[in-house]
């Protein structure tokens, strides 16, 4: 029996000509990822059990972005232990206020993630990177930990499922509605420790930000990661942004799926996910009128620049509902730099945007947008739990950019055709 992107990449790293799913390996790592929230714990761990050095001092990353700038007294005192081991350790990838970005759009973004790499990250997001052909997984800081000192660590090779993915994505509709409708379709439980792998002649008419929107959201429906085949898209997006050799692992024919999804691009509307599950779907013809308190545009799911191009499309010559608070959030420095450059940040503040550095804050509830009882966001970010924003009983709706847009115009939920 053949095997798929995933396999072969794990047998790759483990030193085994072949893996199936289910087996118990150990993997060399290309890439340590943490966090502000996540690396304090890992540093405890790893001078708890008695490390005095990290693997490769290239192959770690440590990026603050959580609660950063830092939002009170702890975060403060959690950053400085990074800064502090990041100096000690000499770690290359270090990024701290003002170089700093949402950790899973600058790792992509400055080349350190690349196809048939094997990669861990304390931050469940971390799949993200299956988007460029890699294995990427989000793990505990414990693992973190091991990984930064021993450069490697243990996997289940998951099994998988195959989304072939065929037809044109209408206007409007982009990555996040093509995740929320998979979402939507298997539930948050249906590739639950699996390998979501994406393949397909629609493949072409996805855009690099489409793909890290949603290899990032695997983890939703319960995936061990999401990944993608590396097309000429990919190629392109990693040609100023990767400079050393990489290997890309394409499926055999006759790898086992455990199931194989055939999804028409073309027949896919926008999609919004109602509290308190990314499972919870409606297409944006049957949400109703949910009126908002409100909008935020960023995070490591939509805070690229083709994200807020959509969303100064819907806003340009608009202004936000009276009574609605809207917030834009590039993910990155670059990113930023660029939106500003194009005009994009006029776009926002005509309209009565409020325009953040790059930081992860409101997505889960840490500053910089906490929701209070009773409110209402709709969020292009990836998760809706209770209390994820705030207020146990506020509300989050997870929408693309252009829809999220519209509904801050409008005051409630909208698509943008409405505008």
């Amino acid at each position: 029996m053949g095997m798929t992107m995933t396999q072969k990449i794990l047998a790759a790293h483990a030193g085994l000509d072949s893996v199936k799913a289910g087996q118990l390996i150990r993997a060399k790592l290309d890439m340590v990822l943490g966090n502000d929230v996540t690396t304090p714990v890992a540093i405890n761990e790893f001078e708890a059990k008695g490390f005095d050095k990290i693997f490769d001092k290239d192959k770690i990353s440590i990026v603050l972005d959580h609660f950063t700038p830092n939002k009170d007294i702890k975060s403060a005192e959690h950053c400085k232990q990074c800064r502090e081991f990041a100096e000690s350790m000499e770690v290359t990838n270090f990024y701290d206020v003002g170089e700093m970005g949402v950790e899973h759009a600058l790792l992509p973004e400055k080349g350190l993630v690349a196809p048939g790499e094997a990669i861990i990250g304390a931050d469940s997001h971390t799949c993200t990177y299956g988007a460029v052909g890699a294995f990427s997984t989000g793990v505990g800081s414990t693992d973190m930990a091991a990984g930064m000192a021993s450069g490697e660590a243990w996997f289940k090779v998951p099994a998988a499922l195959k989304f072939n993915l065929t037809g044109k994505p209408g206007k409007w509709v982009c990555g996040k509605d093509i995740i929320l409708h998979i979402i939507g379709m298997i539930g948050v439980d249906g590739a639950l420790y699996k390998s979501m792998e994406f393949t397909g002649d629609g493949l072409k008419y996805l855009s690099m930000d489409d793909r890290l929107c949603m290899a990032n959201m695997a983890i939703e429906a319960g995936g061990k990661n999401g990944i993608f085949e590396v097309d000429d898209i990919c190629r392109e997006y990693l040609k100023d942004r990767v400079d050393r050799p990489y290997t890309v692992y394409t499926a055999d024919e006759d790898a086992e799926y455990e199931s194989v999804y055939d999804i028409d691009l073309s027949e896919i509307k926008m999609t919004v996910a109602f509290p308190h599950l990314p499972e919870n779907t409606r297409t944006i013809d049957e949400v109703g009128e949910v009126k908002i308190d409100q909008c935020v545009i960023g995070s490591c799911t939509n805070g690229r620049i083709e994200d807020l191009r959509n969303a100064a499309k819907v806003f340009d010559g608009k202004h936000v509902a009276k009574g609605v608070r809207a917030l834009i959030i590039p993910a990155t420095q670059k990113i930023y730099a660029q939106a500003m450059h194009e005009g994009l940040f006029d776009i926002f503040l005509s309209a009565g945007c409020v325009i953040s550095t790059p930081t992860c804050g409101p997505c889960l509830g840490g500053h910089m947008g906490i929701l209070a009882k009773g409110e209402r966001a709709v969020s292009t970010s990836n998760r809706n739990f209770v209390g994820r924003m705030g207020h146990p009983e506020s509300e989050v709706y997870l929408a693309s950019p252009a829809v999220a847009a519209a509904s801050a115009v409008k005051g409630y939920i909208a698509s943008p055709e409405e505008i």
